[in-house]
């Protein structure tokens, strides 16, 4: 029974001490080190995922993300990866992979991604930069930055040393 909680494909290149959830998904993509993918995630081929990340529950990353290290992506974020999707080519039958153009998404070092956010393919999501829970990501995310709304405005910036002495609170010992 416990083979069928997960699907982890042979094709899989995990990093050392990855922690991995029940329910999962994952094929043809690359998790680094000491990343925490939570159940319920799937993660498609070509996708890769850096070191000390964590992925929450019920997160779909597609084919073309790059997530860099150290970014937190909170509960139900979704990734699309096609400006124009479609059912069908315009001869009516069922698209396959090169019916279409897979647009690249980059999320740099250290950003965070709110729960329930929504990351339209072609953006870079900045370092240090924080997208609030809800948000529709449509354009590029500054470094830096906290940005929230459908569509995602920015709010304000961070200062490089409130983001640095956060991140060494969070992982100083409780």
């Amino acid at each position: 029974m416990e083979e069928l909680l997960s699907a982890v494909a042979q094709d899989v290149k995990l990093g050392e001490n990855v922690k991995l959830g029940k329910f999962i998904n994952l094929y043809g993509c690359t998790i680094g080190d000491n990343t925490k993918i939570g159940p319920f995630v799937e993660i498609q081929k070509n996708a890769e995922i850096g070191r000390n990340c964590k992925i929450s529950s019920h997160t779909f990353i597609c084919d073309g993300v790059e997530i860099h290290d150290n970014v937190f992506v909170g509960h139900n974020v979704t990734f699309i990866n096609d400006m124009y999707p479609r059912a069908t080519t315009s001869l009516g039958e069922l698209q396959v992979e090169a019916d279409w153009t897979c647009v690249k998404t980059v999320i740099k070092h250290n950003a965070s991604i709110g729960s329930s956010s929504t990351i339209l393919c072609g953006v870079v999501v900045g370092e240090h930069s924080i997208i609030g829970a809800g948000s529709v990501v449509t354009k590029n995310v500054q470094p830096y930055s906290i940005v929230a709304g459908n569509p995602a405005r920015l709010l304000r910036f961070i200062k490089e040393s409130d983001s640095e002495s956060a991140i060494s609170e969070s992982q100083s010992p409780v």
